[in-house]
């Protein structure tokens, strides 16, 4: 059989009746078998993906949409649309979307830019009404101290924590950085919200802190763009058989180049982690270890590598995940999820597992071994895609992360 772009039924089931062979075989995936197997089932997936096709929402329900799913009010929409009138005569359909207002829901919100446009051309941006400061009193300012982000920062007497806290992040950020330039800097992710802004912006400012001070001190080697490829990311998760994975794998990615920084999350933010790019073009990860589990860790850190390695490409760039039952809806995102899915697991050795159809204890033990992965990484899989959550948690490696971290406080 000539491979081909499946374009009819007849051909998908064709296809498909090829994969269920192939996969019996079982064959080497460096095997001409096995690399048809793998063609065959990325042909099938594209077809799979394009089979059902659902009506695109009107701007207005896209935007709905999202405030439901984050319990957004209109007025934690007002960064993006300026003023609160201009947010009720948007969703009301009285005013349309502006080039500005597209730009900074879909950065912000996550929410494609091709939906926002819809069928109507967007307006030219009105003039901005005129650039707002941080208002350092909505910083978490409390929270930073009891993290000990104002240690090196000068402590003159009579000072507030409002002051303390300004001092901090602008001493980090530049000073074109400030909100709501947060929206306009590259920020991007689904942890980025309204709400969540100040807490982001600090937490933002102490992790290019912590990297700083640790490329400074440690002097880590120069970091060569080509340094995140397949090849080092299959030699990374593979550290997650060794007990101690995690910290070697911190290590590991130092080694070239990329400082990695946990970092507990800011309270209100629902952060997991981030990728930066620095003001000097080198890559920076940042971690929260929000939830303490073997197989979360693994596939954050991944994901933050591949945003590393693929989306990250002007100074001040970032993005901050929520990566924990999140389904990603930004194409870079949904690509950063791929690749670390694929090289958590590769695919064909994936669909080729009984694993799959039927899971249990015994096999995810044995695969993971046959893989030299940590069973949490296959456990993990198997709740995302089956959505049942309440099986295999005792394979999930929980409260074994932070341990290997104990410079770090969580309180």
């Amino acid at each position: 059989m000539e491979l081909k772009i499946i374009k009819t039924e007849a051909d998908y089931r064709s296809y498909l009746n090829e994969v269920e062979r192939l996969a019996l075989a079982d064959p080497s995936p460096d095997s001409a078998e096995g690399m048809r197997l793998d063609v065959l089932a990325l042909l099938v997936e594209e077809y799979e993906k394009t089979r059902f096709k659902f009506e695109t929402p009107s701007p207005i329900e896209a935007i709905q949409f999202r405030m439901h799913e984050q319990g957004l009010r209109q007025a934690d929409l007002v960064p993006y649309f300026g003023s609160r009138s201009r947010v009720s005569e948007v969703l009301a359909g009285k005013r349309p979307l502006t080039v500005q207002m597209i730009r900074e829901l879909s950065t912000g919100l996550g929410i494609s830019a091709d939906v926002l446009v819809g069928d109507s051309t967007p307006v030219e941006s009105e003039p901005a009404a005129g650039s707002a400061d941080v208002d350092w009193d909505r910083l978490p300012v409390k929270e930073m101290e009891r993290h000990g982000y104002f240690s090196d920062v000068s402590k003159q007497s009579g000072r507030t924590l409002s002051e303390l806290a300004r001092d901090f992040v602008t001493s980090i950020l530049p000073k074109n950085e400030g909100f709501p330039v947060l929206a306009r800097q590259g920020l991007r992710g689904d942890a980025v919200t309204p709400k969540s802004r100040y807490g982001l912006l600090a937490w933002k400012a102490r992790v290019l802190h912590v990297a700083r001070k640790r490329r400074a001190n440690v002097r880590l080697p120069s970091y060569s763009p080509d340094a995140i490829n397949p090849a080092f990311l299959t030699q990374v998760v593979h550290l997650s058989w060794h007990k101690n994975g995690p910290r070697l794998a911190c290590e590991l990615i130092e080694g070239k180049g990329v400082p990695v920084v946990i970092e507990p999350h800011l309270a209100g933010t629902q952060l997991d982690g981030a990728a930066f790019l620095d003001q000097d073009g080198v890559p920076v990860i940042g971690l929260t270890l929000r939830f303490d589990r073997v197989d979360h860790f693994w596939f954050t850190l991944l994901h933050e590598l591949a945003h590393v390695a693929k989306h990250l490409s002007n100074p001040g760039d970032a993005f901050l995940d929520r990566l924990e039952d999140s389904d990603a809806t930004e194409a870079l995102e949904i690509e950063a999820n791929r690749i670390a899915r694929d090289a958590l697991i590769p695919r064909a050795a994936w669909r080729r597992s009984e694993v799959v159809s039927a899971p249990s204890r015994e096999r995810i033990l044995q695969f993971a071994g046959e893989q030299m992965i940590h069973p949490a990484i296959v456990a993990g899989r198997v709740r995302r895609e089956s959505g049942n959550f309440r099986v295999f948690s005792e394979l999930l490696g929980m409260n074994e992360v932070r341990s290997q971290f104990p410079e770090i406080s969580f309180e």
